[in-house]
């Protein structure tokens, strides 16, 4: 295993328990959610902060919108005694995903010359056709793999 592997395998373990966890926020957001759940008003959680209560109000808005930064957030959420986690969690392990992208490489790839074959009346069985996939798929997998993304 080489070292671009390892890299994957790791990061791969890294994220699994995150794709469990991953789901939507609350529909209020995570502000709003945990302040409300801890019985604040967003006068005491502005005072915490030491923001403005309008700058809560706002804050909480945004957030649910999208457009709240990061930064923003991990400040207000430290005045609810919360930490922000970041993460970007991919839908499939990520090894699935370039297995799966090398494949759909491979099966455009085989299937256009097994196309011009078979109007060439040449067409070989889909057994030789499956296995042609197969090995320009482990083709793909072994090269570069910023080749699968373009």
């Amino acid at each position: 295993m080489n070292a671009k592997e390892l890299r994957l395998l790791q990061l791969d373990q890294a994220l699994a328990p995150w794709r469990e966890l991953a789901g939507p926020p609350p529909a209020d957001g995570w502000l709003h959610s945990i302040r409300m759940a801890l019985g604040m008003s967003t006068r005491q959680a502005a005072q915490r902060a030491g923001v403005a209560q309008s700058s809560w109000v706002d804050a909480e808005q945004r957030e649910i919108a999208g457009t709240i930064s990061l930064g923003q957030l991990r400040r207000l959420g430290a005045a609810l005694d919360c930490r922000l986690v970041h993460a970007l969690v991919p839908d499939l392990p990520l090894q699935e995903k370039i297995e799966a992208r090398a494949g759909k490489l491979a099966q455009q790839e085989v299937g256009a010359v097994a196309h011009s074959m078979a109007l060439e009346q040449q067409r070989a069985d889909d057994e030789y056709t499956r296995a042609q996939i197969e090995r320009r798929k482990q083709d793909l997998l072994r090269g570069r793999r910023s080749k699968l993304w373009e």
